[in-house]
């Protein structure tokens, strides 16, 4: 049978090469760099610099300027929280209704503090209009935060003219580029960006690491109580063999990163293609080209996503539906247990909103592996049809 993983936007395979790199640190080179009076803290140590500078170095960034973190859920609360810890007078945060749950929920003991929220609307593709942003913004703001790409629809934000905008105003931007870092050019410089956030397993490195850029000069307060390690901004020791893993993933991305774009982007549109092609009354979702290279979503009339998605992985295939962290919430109403907040800004209907599809394509994808979901889906669509009573009626309504 296929083993086809189209989820690569929820995480990605270790490179071997990563994992290679990260053996020693498990072994002997297990020192803590906080201990440098001796070899094995300096061995640490050094290391943790190196990486530093590599991971700088893939955003364009200083290696001072490269904060580590358990993942892009720290570093999204760092810098949301920290910002606002380190405000004086400003208590206004703009975001879009279309940030991952660990910014929107970030906001939410800020709230309570007394803090004001603007929450953007966006575009039918999914898309912040940085005019709103420039209207949004007033004497008080503090932070915009918008995404730099998502990872459910796969639309690209215009994060250059935002953080533009925000810099002009005396504003600091924060870009969550969990979903974009390591697949197409991130650099904060060009961006504009203050802060953003980083994560390994998205680019091929490790789980349980993260990193946030803070630009110099930027204040910030840790939300950690404890040491003084990463330059005050995140207590506790190192997670030194993850760092080292998302170091080597960080310089393969720069080195083959390109390459894997240009492949995979004619690959998505193959797939687009043949989806438009081969079944009727299917949605597609997001940016038609401002999106991530080999990303694919979608929502189809008459058949269910779940649905979908269980047929597809007994044909070999996996794939996702909605966001990968939208499921088992609580402390939520039901309708926010089962619809996902990024359809629901874009339009889509709400009953249709825990149906959608998401193909995610990464590096060692193939065309045979496009071949293969064209070659299945429509059958499965097809029998998901004749079990819906919408269908049905449907078909009673076009007169079949």
């Amino acid at each position: 049978m296929a083993h086809i993983f189209f989820d690569h936007i929820s995480t990605t395979p270790v490179d071997p090469r990563v994992i290679e790199a990260m053996l020693p640190y498990f072994g002997e080179k297990y020192g803590n760099p906080a201990s440098h009076i001796h070899d094995l803290g300096q061995t640490a140590l050094r290391s943790l610099d190196a990486a530093r500078g590599s991971v700088a170095r893939m955003v364009g960034a200083q290696p001072g300027e490269i904060v580590f973190t358990s993942g892009a859920t720290e570093a999204n609360n760092l810098a949301i929280k920290g910002a606002a810890a380190g405000s004086k007078d400003r208590r206004h945060i703009i975001v879009s209704e279309v940030e991952h749950f660990s910014v929107l929920n970030a906001l939410l003991p800020l709230r309570a503090s007394g803090f004001e929220t603007t929450v953007l609307h966006v575009d039918h593709d999914g898309r912040v209009d940085p005019d709103d942003v420039r209207k949004a913004i007033r004497p008080d703001t503090l932070l915009v935060s918008v995404m730099h790409a998502n990872a459910e629809i796969g639309t690209i934000q215009p994060v250059s003219e935002i953080g533009r905008i925000a810099r002009e105003r005396g504003v600091l931007f924060h870009t969550d580029a969990t979903a974009s870092a390591g697949h197409i050019p991130v650099d904060v410089e060009a961006i504009g960006a203050d802060l953003l956030t980083l994560s390994a397993h998205n680019f091929y490195g490790p789980k349980g690491i993260g990193a946030i850029y803070v630009r110099k000069g930027t204040r910030l307060e840790s939300m950690l109580d404890g040491g003084f390690q990463e330059g005050g901004y995140r207590a506790g020791t190192e997670n030194v063999p993850g760092i080292v893993g998302m170091a080597a993933a960080a310089e393969i991305a720069m080195a083959e990163s390109v390459g894997w774009a240009d492949r995979l982007a004619p690959l998505g549109r193959q797939l687009w293609d043949g989806l438009e092609a081969s079944i009727p009354l299917l949605h597609f979702t997001g940016h038609p080209k401002e999106r991530l290279p080999g990303h694919v979503s979608f929502w189809v009339e008459h058949a269910e996503g779940e649905s979908l998605l269980l047929l597809l992985n007994m044909q070999g295939v996996m794939a996702a539906s909605g966001s990968a962290c939208s499921s088992n919430l609580r402390g939520h109403d039901e309708e926010d247990l089962v619809a996902s907040t990024v359809l629901k800004a874009i339009g889509v209907p709400s009953d249709i909103c825990t149906g959608s599809v998401t193909f995610s394509m990464g590096k060692d994808n193939t065309g045979a592996d496009v071949a293969h979901v064209l070659s299945v889906l429509p059958a499965i669509v097809s029998r998901l049809r004749e079990m819906s009573p919408t269908w049905l009626d449907y078909q009673k309504q076009q007169g079949g």
